[in-house]
């Protein structure tokens, strides 16, 4: 059971590429976040070598902020045009 005003929400995302043995922040947009939005999880639906996902905010109304980590030697882009799911505690 979540906190009141708890929901799952679904955004098809295309990430750039992530530089080898670093983390990198990109924002996307996902309409209807608000900036008092916690994001609780964010799930990326494929496994994907070298590639993590570290960190999550909303960093502006209707933005999404995502860190990638690449643990490899080279640059790796994730998947493009996966649906992640983004689970958002809406509090007031």
């Amino acid at each position: 059971m979540g906190l009141p005003g708890d929901m799952i929400k679904e955004v098809t995302l295309s990430p750039a590429s992530v530089a080898a043995n670093t983390s990198a922040e990109e924002a996307f947009t996902m309409q209807g976040l608000q900036l008092n939005d916690v994001i609780l999880s964010v799930i990326k639906p494929t496994a994907q070598a070298g590639i993590g996902i570290v960190g999550w905010r909303v960093s502006a109304a209707n933005t999404l902020a995502i860190t990638f980590m690449n643990s490899t030697g080279l640059a790796v882009v994730p998947t493009a045009s996966e649906v992640y799911k983004v689970a958002v505690a809406r509090l007031s």
